[in-house]
C-alpha cells in the first residue's frame, strides 16, 4: 500500500467558560466618583469599550449614564483603576480623569434623547486590553433575533452606594429578570425594566447576557455574550425603591458612538 498523507485536524475551537465571559465584564467596569466635601461624594458606573475611530485606529470609549457626570459639577472625576500585583493581589489605583475643558465645557458626548454618554479616553494597557468588543453592543434587532422576552435573566454590574465587591475595587454583579413587555421596536421602547435591587452608584454600569444566565425554554442561544443595555434610573414608589432598574437599550449607545465620532470629523484632525 502506498501511504497517504492525512490532513492535519483542524485546530479545536475552545470557547470560553461562561464565568470567563463574566469575568471580562467585570474587568472592564469602573467606578467613577468626585467628592463634593470631606463627607460625601456622588458615585456611578461606567464601562469600557474597545470602539475604532473611523480610520481603523484602537480607541478606548467611556460609556456611562449621562446623569451620572451631568450631577458631578467638577472638571475632573476619579476613574477606579486596578492594578494587579506579583504575588496575586490586587490594588484600587483610582486616577483623575478629565470631564470638562477648562470653559467648562463637557468633555463626553450625550446621546440627545437618552441618558446615555460616551467619551474618548487614555486608559491603562491592562484596562484597554479589557475593553469590551464593540460588537457586542446589542443593536435594534438583538431582541427579536435571540427572542428575549420577560423572564429571561440579565447580569448587572454597578457600585451600589459607591460599595464595591472588595477593597480592589471591583464591581459587584447582580442577576435580575426582565420585568416589563414589549421590549420592541425600541423607537417606541427605548427602555426596559429589570427586577433586581438598584440603589444609587448602579447608574451607568452595563446590564449584559453570557451563556451563565438562564433563557426561556426552547430559545435559541446567542452566538457571543452582549450588553443589553445601560442601568440608567431606580424605579421608585410612595418614595420608595421597588428593586427595579431601568435599562435604555445597548443601541443609543451605538448611536452616541455616532455622534462622538461626527463630534471629532467636525473638530478636525488634532494638532
Amino acid at each position: 500500500m502506498i501511504a497517504q498523507d492525512v490532513p492535519p485536524a483542524p485546530p479545536a475551537v475552545v470557547v470560553p467558560a461562561p464565568w470567563d465571559l463574566t469575568v471580562g465584564l467585570i474587568n472592564a467596569t469602573v467606578q467613577l466618583d468626585q467628592p463634593l466635601n470631606a463627607s460625601s461624594r456622588k458615585v456611578g458606573t461606567g464601562f469600557l469599550l474597545a470602539a475604532p475611530r473611523p480610520d481603523g485606529s484602537a480607541r478606548v470609549v467611556l460609556v456611562t449614564a449621562a446623569h451620572v457626570l451631568n450631577v458631578m459639577p467638577g472638571a475632573e472625576v476619579r476613574i477606579g483603576w486596578r492594578t494587579a500585583e506579583a504575588d496575586g493581589a490586587w490594588k484600587f489605583a483610582p486616577a483623575n480623569l478629565p470631564i470638562r475643558d477648562a470653559a467648562g465645557t463637557p468633555l463626553w458626548t450625550q446621546h440627545p434623547e437618552r441618558d446615555v454618554a460616551v467619551m474618548e479616553i487614555v486608559a491603562p494597557e491592562a484596562f484597554a486590553r479589557a475593553a469590551i468588543p464593540v460588537g457586542w453592543l446589542a443593536d435594534g434587532d438583538t431582541f427579536d433575533q435571540w427572542r428575549v422576552g420577560p423572564g429571561d435573566e440579565l447580569m448587572a454590574l454597578g457600585y451600589p452606594h459607591g460599595l464595591s465587591a472588595n477593597k480592589a475595587g471591583f464591581p459587584i454583579l447582580r442577576l435580575g429578570r426582565i420585568s416589563s413587555w414589549p421590549l420592541t421596536p425600541i423607537r417606541h421602547f427605548p427602555i426596559f425594566l429589570l427586577d433586581f435591587a438598584v440603589s444609587q452608584g448602579n447608574s451607568g454600569g452595563p446590564v449584559f447576557w453570557t451563556p451563565a444566565v438562564d433563557r426561556l425554554p426552547g430559545a435559541p442561544t446567542p452566538d457571543h455574550p452582549y450588553i443589553a443595555g445601560v442601568l440608567v434610573q431606580e424605579v421608585q414608589g410612595g418614595g420608595e425603591g421597588l428593586e427595579l432598574g431601568v435599562v435604555a437599550h445597548a443601541q443609543y449607545v451605538r448611536e452616541a458612538i455616532a455622534l462622538l465620532d461626527q463630534d471629532k470629523s467636525i473638530e478636525g484632525p488634532q494638532s
